[in-house]
């Protein structure tokens, strides 16, 4: 395929996007355990958890990343591509749910407790800072999904949620999450502060925790698809077709499965009718030749050819418009 629908991910841009995250996290992470330290604010605490489990959850992605990236050998004929799918399960599974458990068993706890002075203050610095830092880590995932996206001329977050680069999307819904939970941490501070009551601040905890835990399930579930064999979108896939039928030696196409075995790498297995009425021999070297090709195109993994049957239907490209899409 001279070219290809975009379902390479820019590997050095994800693991720039996954540092930026793990710097912004660890100071976020230094801070907020420091004011919850000073302060007692349970909502500061469920934070604190929060920005921990982030910054472990970016050591995971770090190594998904680069483990996800080996080229296939004997042992692995696929290729290493879902490790990375496998490192990503354990950073939303493991560190997403701890961070959710200590949030919420902590402002269950700070229900019944005894209320307990606050700096204010050192919490609203904290906070702010925090949502600096977030931010910029969020608006560099934003600004690659944002690229990807428009690549494939589809809407920014359902790019995410579809994506096969895991990295990425566990990176921007992490960082999403952060901002929206540094606004419940303010909300219950703050709530606090006026009301002289520290349930508030409880009930911020027990937020923070309930909006880690959806997004734990979120990713685990979308990992979970990429690891039994998720395929493709009709559009990615239609295009394959396209690319396919565009090649001089291929008059048409009657099978197609793709199907994702790692962030950006499909294995691809057609069966086609090709030009002319070759030799058997020389049908066999035109299909081998036309893998090999297929194969040095960064978004191939594995591409396997078969013959087509006179009687087989042919295969044609489906429109975003058209009412058999999948």
């Amino acid at each position: 395929m001279s070219s290809t629908p975009s379902a390479s991910p820019a590997k050095p841009e994800s693991t720039v996007t996954v540092i930026v995250a793990f710097l912004a996290n660890l100071l976020i992470a230094v801070a907020k355990t420091v004011a919850a330290f000073l302060t007692g604010s349970a909502s500061m605490v469920a934070e604190s958890a929060h920005s921990w489990a982030d910054t472990g959850n970016e050591i995971f992605l770090f190594v998904a990343d680069k483990r996800g990236v080996k080229r296939r050998d004997d042992a692995h004929p696929l290729g290493y591509g879902k490790e990375t799918y496998v490192w990503s399960m354990f950073a939303a599974f493991g560190l997403f749910t701890v961070g959710a458990v200590v949030s919420i068993q902590h402002g269950i706890s700070q229900l019944t407790a005894e209320e307990e002075a606050e700096n204010y203050l050192i919490n609203y610095v904290v906070l702010a800072i925090a949502f600096v830092l977030e931010g910029t880590s969020f608006l560099q995932a934003f600004r690659q999904a944002r690229g990807s996206a428009r690549e494939r001329g589809a809407p920014t977050l359902r790019f995410v949620l579809r994506s096969s680069n895991s990295t990425l999307r566990a990176v921007f819904a992490e960082d999403a999450a952060a901002l929206v939970g540094l606004l419940i941490a303010f909300l219950g501070i703050f709530l606090h502060q006026i009301t002289g009551s520290a349930v508030f601040d409880a009930i911020g905890s027990i937020a923070v925790g309930v909006l880690l835990g959806v997004v734990a399930l979120v990713l685990v579930d979308r990992n979970r698809r990429f690891l039994v064999g998720e395929s493709p979108s009709d559009e990615l896939e239609s295009t394959v077709l396209e690319r396919l039928l565009a090649r001089p030696e291929i008059a048409r196409v009657t099978y197609l499965h793709t199907e994702f075995v790692g962030p950006g790498r499909l294995y691809l297995v057609a069966a086609v009718d090709m030009t002319g009425n070759d030799r058997e021999e020389h049908v066999a070297v035109a299909l081998r030749r036309v893998e090999r090709e297929l194969e040095d195109h960064d978004a191939v993994e594995e591409a396997v050819l078969t013959l087509s049957t006179p009687d087989e239907p042919s295969l044609t490209p489906r429109r975003a418009s058209d009412p058999a899409r999948r």
